[in-house]
């Protein structure tokens, strides 16, 4: 996506915002100030030369050009403002507000990394009641189910990872797994480019709700979905075509999609990531059946708070209506802990957090779940976009 802004949306200004969705969970005031030096730290971070000569061989939709600016790109700690907001009966408990602000260009880069920094910290200094005990033999009994099954899944769970280490140890355990069972099943890669290049495969993503939420923004609504994918084709003609359906809600960006075939023929699927996926697939299959694309030729992505048990069930009806499928598993894969205190009965819960694109250009941004209750943004404009599409509140 930054090297799509940058060629597309190089001199627009962006505002970014958390949200911690959990109101019965609040951080400890000396972990949110041991997070603002670690942003700090952010500074010295740059990219190696063996990094930006790996990306270049395995990925060859990076452009020369972009992967020079790469190379030079610093993050700018300055454009981030973190603040700690006590509890009124707990001055040293509380939420915190953080905000990215500056060049679309730069700041898009700040999400990921801040939550799972702020992730690691909580889980270190706050919520410390938790082991690592058992976590490979867990991670290996998730890969083993879905692989049986003839999964093709790929990790997805930096932001909101319990740790490092916990992530380093479940991606390699998850491919020692696939090396280890002969089956028709596999572990296709993660979203960490870090981790990718360090066990030496592929690096997966999709394109992110920002993508459509600033270019609706910038531009207009009306035709949002399509000038997203028109500018995202023109960067990227031949690769990377999986779409994002659900960011206006998946029943508009279908309305808009049918409208030119050919593109439909050319992307090569769509990612769900909210709703009941299990209405997902017969939806988008009478979508493609509408202009006459047969669904074998397509696939689905399904990214939304992903268990073992939503893979395999996903899995079976894609099979059964004759879509390929692929999953890309966070929180399930890198936070799923229990207490330790209750001889790991109970749940120690994730973080239940974003970060969003907030405005762009000083317009607000807005997303429209294909779940009507959780609409991100500014209410006003949400209810204008929602009249605006015809959806029901």
């Amino acid at each position: 996506m930054q090297q799509a802004i940058r060629q597309h949306f190089p001199e627009i200004g962006t505002l970014y915002r958390f949200t911690h969705r959990d109101h019965d969970v609040f951080f400890p005031r000396k972990c949110i100030d041991v997070f603002q030096k670690s942003i700090e730290r952010f500074r010295n971070l740059s990219l190696s030369l063996d990094e930006k000569n790996w990306l270049e061989k395995t990925c060859p939709y990076f452009t020369k050009e972009y992967l020079d600016y790469l190379a030079g790109f610093r993050f700018n700690p300055d454009q981030i403002s973190i603040k700690f907001l006590p509890l009124p009966e707990d001055e040293e408990h509380g939420n915190v507000q953080i905000e990215a602000e500056g060049l679309w260009v730069e700041t898009i880069l700040w999400e990921v990394p801040v939550m799972a920094c702020l992730s690691e910290l909580y889980f270190r200094i706050g919520a410390i009641d938790w082991s690592y005990e058992g976590q490979k033999d867990s991670a290996s009994q998730k890969a083993q189910a879905m692989l049986r099954a003839g999964c093709a899944f790929s990790e997805f769970g930096t932001r909101r990872r319990r740790s490092f280490y916990i992530q380093d140890l479940v991606i390699a355990t998850l491919k020692e797994e696939s090396e280890k069972l002969h089956v028709q099943g596999k572990f296709v890669g993660t979203s960490n480019v870090y981790f990718a290049k360090q066990y030496n495969i592929n690096p997966m993503g999709t394109i992110a709700h920002e993508w459509f939420m600033g270019i609706a923004a910038s531009n207009d609504y009306e035709s949002a979905n399509t000038q997203a994918l028109e500018l995202w084709q023109k960067t990227y003609p031949d690769s990377l075509l999986i779409a994002l359906t659900d960011t206006f809600s998946t029943k508009v960006f279908f309305q808009d999609f049918v409208k030119d075939p050919d593109r439909a023929r050319q992307w090569a699927g769509l990612r769900q990531d909210s709703g009941n996926p299990l209405d997902f697939a017969p939806a988008a299959k009478a979508m493609y059946d509408s202009i006459g694309v047969d669904t074998g030729t397509k696939s689905i992505v399904y990214s939304d708070a992903l268990t073992v048990d939503k893979v395999l069930q996903l899995k079976k009806q894609c099979d059964e209506i004759g879509f390929k499928c692929s999953f890309g598993i966070g929180t399930f894969l890198t936070n799923n802990f229990m207490k330790k205190s209750s001889n790991y009965t109970e749940t120690s819960r994730a973080l239940n957090m974003v970060i969003k694109l907030a405005r762009v250009d000083g317009k607000e941004c807005v997303k429209i779940s294909d779940d009507l209750t959780k609409n991100t943004g500014d209410q006003a404009t949400v209810e204008h976009v929602k009249n605006l599409y015809g959806l029901l509140s």
